[in-house]
């Protein structure tokens, strides 16, 4: 069998393909672009984890509530800083009323940390906005370490 050629077919298919083309690229950039904006931000949220498991751990590890506050909050702010995050605004809230318990009682250590950070940070650049990342993280205190200056 032999193919039959139809002398107006190849003009009207000739556009076809740029017009595909010139569709699919543009949202196949926009779709890749948004995935990569979300992985960045998912990592930036476990930056945050880290930054409030790092401050509970290092409250936790305090003799006294007053300097297991003021080491946490160092721990919060320099694993932050470790991770690439640069925030606008860091805040970091502490329960450490375990730390006054006495030696021999379970006690635990509460760490709530949030970071503003820009969206052009995170996602990416020339992207407008900001996202507050929060996490809290618990520690258990030493049952037997000697506590609240004790």
């Amino acid at each position: 069998m032999s193919r039959r050629w139809w002398p107006g077919r190849l003009d009207r298919d000739r556009g076809s393909a740029a017009l595909t083309t010139a569709i699919f690229v543009p949202v196949a950039l926009m779709l890749i672009g948004l995935t990569i904006a979300c992985g960045r931000v998912a990592l930036a949220e476990g930056a945050a984890d880290a930054a409030a498991r790092d401050a509970a751990r290092t409250a936790s590890l305090a003799a006294d509530p007053a300097s297991g506050e003021a080491d946490a909050r160092q721990a919060a702010q320099t694993s932050l800083a470790n991770s690439g995050i640069r925030c606008a605004d860091i805040s970091v809230q502490l329960d450490t009323s375990g730390l006054a318990a006495p030696a021999g009682q379970a006690a635990i250590v509460t760490a709530t940390v949030s970071c503003t950070a820009p969206l052009s940070e995170l996602a990416l650049p020339g992207v407008a906005g900001s996202k507050t990342l929060t996490s809290t993280k618990t520690s258990v205190v030493d049952t037997w370490a000697t506590r609240g200056g004790t």
